[in-house]
């Protein structure tokens, strides 16, 4: 169950930093309003997940999905960069996350 918890919390935190982006700096009240909602939703499953999982694994899983999520929406949304490198730096993190994920077993 900690897993679930650790992709709801991750889904949660790639809401939250486009929402982030997409509040303008706090100037829209409603996309602020998705953003500390979706922060209080990830960082409750993140606590969750972390009842059973280590610090290390689970934090280093969080963001790096978050990277990752973040990442994608940008390229598809907000029409950023994706160039081999920048590609090759998310396909690093991908690799990370699983090899932790191994690790736990």
């Amino acid at each position: 169950m900690a897993w679930i918890y650790l992709l709801i919390a991750s889904a949660a935190e790639i809401v939250w930093a486009f929402t982030l982006k997409a509040s303008d700096g706090f100037t829209r009240p409603l996309m602020v309003s998705f953003n500390i909602a979706a922060l209080l939703v990830a960082v409750w499953f993140l606590v969750q997940a972390m009842r059973t999982l280590p610090l290390g694994t689970a934090y280093a899983v969080w963001t790096g999905i978050g990277v990752l999520g973040a990442a994608v929406l940008g390229v598809i949304v907000l029409g950023e960069s994706a160039s081999p490198l920048r590609l090759s730096a998310i396909a690093l993190i991908v690799t990370g996350v699983a090899m932790l994920k191994l690790a736990e077993g």
